[in-house]
């Protein structure tokens, strides 16, 4: 399923894809959503890039994915933020953000951005939806999410994680207690623990060579001209993002704030003089990103009077 799309640590993968398999034939236990799955792992190792995949492959797109920061839920009392403010306080009637999401789009994915920086509390109520498939709002409705797939990522036990990577096995045994003194044992019980383990260096590149790709084709299909993206490019991205020890995290910064602003730059001086682009080069020189832009030269129908001359000699 994901695998196709997603170049991740691969134990992680084939867990969700198995655990998905199950789902999407109907065999889960009756009642249950398609998946409450914690992703757990250091930064930058593709946690959320498996769910945006998964959002596109399940149902359709990106717009089917919504996405909660929980870092912003910190205090026990924001849980009405979630599920929106019973009667009479302030709020109610406006829905919370996440029980409307799931209402509006009930066939769709939910993820639970870090989710240890949540209050506790406000996990509670997580507990009728993973096992029941249902929520009640603040308004007391209850919220169907028997289709709905929620991931809750985490770095909790990450230490844990590089450690074992290695031993499996011995992983999920010595994770278990560290995520247990965060989750309640009943909430730890309803979702299916993934770890994912630290990018190799060939999964950096594959997925450094995936984002490159995708310039290229951008590059392309906007100006019409060809692409030349020097071998050096790749090896510069790889040394900053190992040296930023932040994996996949730290390559869109590389990218978008490093290499990418010197050809945006040559490429709006062009545009603004009306230039027709017929190469587009990416290169490194010194330890910097260049970038070097061809065009096509104009050639006068009108030759000057003394230039005709010169040529008829």
């Amino acid at each position: 399923m994901a695998r196709r799309h997603h170049q991740g640590p691969g134990f992680s993968i084939e867990h969700l894809h198995k655990h998905l398999l199950t789902a999407r034939a109907d065999l889960r236990r009756p009642g249950r959503p398609l998946g409450a799955f914690l992703l757990a792992g250091p930064s930058g190792v593709g946690k959320t890039e498996t769910v945006l995949q998964l959002a596109e492959l399940l149902y359709g797109g990106r717009q089917y994915l919504t996405t909660i920061n929980m870092s912003e839920f910190q205090e026990k009392h924001t849980v009405s933020r979630l599920i929106g403010s019973p009667p009479g306080y302030v709020g109610y009637g406006e829905g919370g953000v996440l029980t409307e999401a799931i209402r509006q789009k009930p066939y769709s994915v939910v993820l639970l951005d870090e989710v240890e920086k949540a209050h506790p509390d406000v996990l509670n109520l997580f507990y009728q939806a993973f096992d029941k498939g249902e929520m009640a709002d603040g308004e007391g409705r209850l919220i169907d999410c028997k289709n709905i797939v929620f991931f809750l990522t985490s770095n909790l036990g990450y230490q844990v994680i590089v450690e074992h990577a290695d031993n499996p096995e011995t992983m999920q045994e010595e994770l278990y207690p560290v995520l247990a003194d965060f989750f309640k044992p009943a909430l730890l019980a309803r979702m299916e623990v993934v770890p994912y383990l630290p990018l190799s260096r060939d999964t950096l590149a594959t997925i450094i060579a995936g984002k490159l790709a995708r310039l290229d084709n951008v590059l392309c299909s906007r100006f019409n001209a060809e692409v030349v993206i020097a071998p050096e490019v790749t090896d510069e991205i790889m040394q900053r993002v190992t040296r930023a020890e932040n994996g996949a995290r730290m390559l869109e910064s590389v990218i978008d704030g490093d290499m990418l602003p010197p050809l945006s730059l040559l490429l709006l001086q062009k545009m603004a003089a009306n230039a027709a682009i017929t190469r587009i080069n990416l290169g490194v020189a010194d330890g910097a990103f260049t970038a070097d832009i061809e065009e096509e030269i104009a050639v006068s129908d009108s030759v000057p009077e003394q230039e005709a001359e010169d040529a008829t000699l």
